[in-house]
Order: C-alpha cells, then sequence, then structure tokens
C-alpha cells in the first residue's frame, strides 16, 4: 500500500519583492529587479485579454 503525500505549496516569499500599485485598488508583486513598466502592461493586457471590444 502506498503512503500518501501531502501537498506541499511554496508560497514566494514577498519581503524579496517588489510591491507595485496598478491602481486604487490593485497592488502586484515583481521581483525585485523586473522592469516595472513591463510589468505593467503585461498585468493589463491579460486583463482585458477576454473583453469584447
Amino acid at each position: 500500500m502506498q503512503d500518501k503525500k501531502g501537498n506541499t505549496i511554496k508560497s514566494p516569499d514577498l519581503n524579496k519583492m517588489k510591491a507595485m500599485v496598478i491602481d486604487a485598488r490593485t497592488t502586484i508583486y515583481i521581483s525585485a529587479d523586473a522592469n516595472e513598466e513591463e510589468a505593467r502592461n503585461r498585468y493589463l493586457a491579460r486583463k482585458n485579454e477576454g473583453k469584447k471590444p
């Protein structure tokens, strides 16, 4: 009989990441050396991906 192993989920350490405010209600965390403008553009593109024109 096999033993079941519990699911282990590793969360990123937010102390090592940089908080970036998108708007008043949205904050995302990016790595300390990431480009802020590129991260903002990727987030907004993903958010608007499924909307109809």
